[in-house]
């Protein structure tokens, strides 16, 4: 019953996950299409726009928050593996599929509270953009707690598949030397 309900939760984070992958990658086409614009504003046209410049910034922040769940779960994010490749093959199961993500679940959830925190008082005081066009930050920087919410998930889902794994480790083993005790009398 429990494993099921995990897999059917895995499978809607993984389908969000892609989503927002795929929105992420919609938003570097939009982020070189703004500068694209602004470079051909400021040296074809001799008028230069501010906007291509902001909206570039807006996109490549909601481009990395978007998609930081989706290549955790994807499990393609960088890893430095110098110190836990050195561990003996359990302690590096317990180490990289249990500690690491309890780790940086505690960090993000951190993270998500105070920006969070950030942007409901951006929404109650109407932050806007120092740009002529003013646009508001509310949005955008809500945008900031639901990637880091979805990544909690996805870290939340590593750990309860890293402790598993390592329960399935220990019972194996357990089994395998009860194995090999039998069938030596």
């Amino acid at each position: 019953m429990f494993g099921r309900l995990i897999h059917r939760i895995d499978g809607w984070i993984g389908w969000i996950s892609q989503f927002l992958v795929l929105i992420s990658g919609v938003l570097i086409l939009l982020m070189a299409l703004a500068q694209t614009y602004g470079v051909a504003m400021r040296y074809i046209f001799n008028s230069p726009d501010p906007a291509a410049y902001e909206l570039s910034q807006l996109f490549l922040l909601l481009c990395g928050v978007l998609s930081v769940a989706g290549v955790e779960k994807l499990d393609q994010n960088v890893r430095n593996d110098i110190v836990s490749s050195r561990f003996p093959p359990r302690m590096h199961t317990i180490v990289v599929s249990t500690i690491f993500p309890l780790l940086a679940l505690v960090f993000c959830v951190v993270l998500t509270w105070k920006s969070l925190d950030n942007a409901l008082y951006a929404l109650r005081i109407g932050q806007v953009t120092q740009s002529p066009w003013a646009l508001p930050l509310a949005p955008i920087k809500l945008a900031i707690p639901f990637g880091f919410v979805l990544l909690c998930v996805v870290l939340a889902s590593k750990v309860i598949h890293g402790i598993r794994s390592v329960i399935g480790e220990r019972r194996q083993q357990a089994q395998n030397s009860g194995d090999t005790a039998t069938s030596e009398r």
